[in-house]
């Protein structure tokens, strides 16, 4: 017969639950069955339920936080867009491509509605957002926003 978890295991299941939202997932991470965890959910719904009101606010009091950083972090950003030119010279073609595939990801992200880029499609536009780019790295302006660009 298989030991009894305790109060502390079951609210750990509990956590990894809500977090994860896969029972299979939350039971690889606590060495438990599936059925396991699934029970501990179904027989727990109140604590389940807290954890996910838990959850939730803890991302609202995370996204407040960072929007209230948002002009330091965007300080930052500038300053490390500012020196890439000077540090670009002296960079190989792997570190070249690596800096644009970054920028290029955080900037483009995913098309409106969520799509992801069709690289036949797009090419034209995913093009024209990269030679924005490209500029930006060139010619760094303070508060230059890349809607500007699209």
């Amino acid at each position: 017969m298989a030991a009894r978890l305790t109060d502390k295991q079951k609210k750990k299941i509990i956590a990894d639950y809500v977090e994860c939202g896969s029972y299979n997932e939350t039971a690889r991470m606590n060495g438990v069955s599936r059925n396991t965890v699934k029970n501990i959910i179904m027989e727990d719904k109140e604590n389940a339920t807290k954890c996910q009101q838990k959850k939730e606010q803890n991302t609202q009091d995370m996204l407040a936080y960072m929007d209230s950083r948002k002009a330091k972090a965007q300080e930052i950003i500038d300053k490390c867009l500012e020196s890439l030119p000077g540090k670009l010279k002296g960079a190989n073609a792997t570190q070249t491509a690596t800096v644009l595939g970054i920028i290029s990801d955080k900037f483009l992200g995913k098309c409106p509605g969520n799509a992801s880029v069709t690289i036949i499609n797009d090419i034209p536009k995913v093009l024209a957002n990269m030679n924005a780019m490209a500029d930006i790295v060139k010619h760094p302006v303070p508060n230059r926003d890349i809607s500007d660009y699209e």
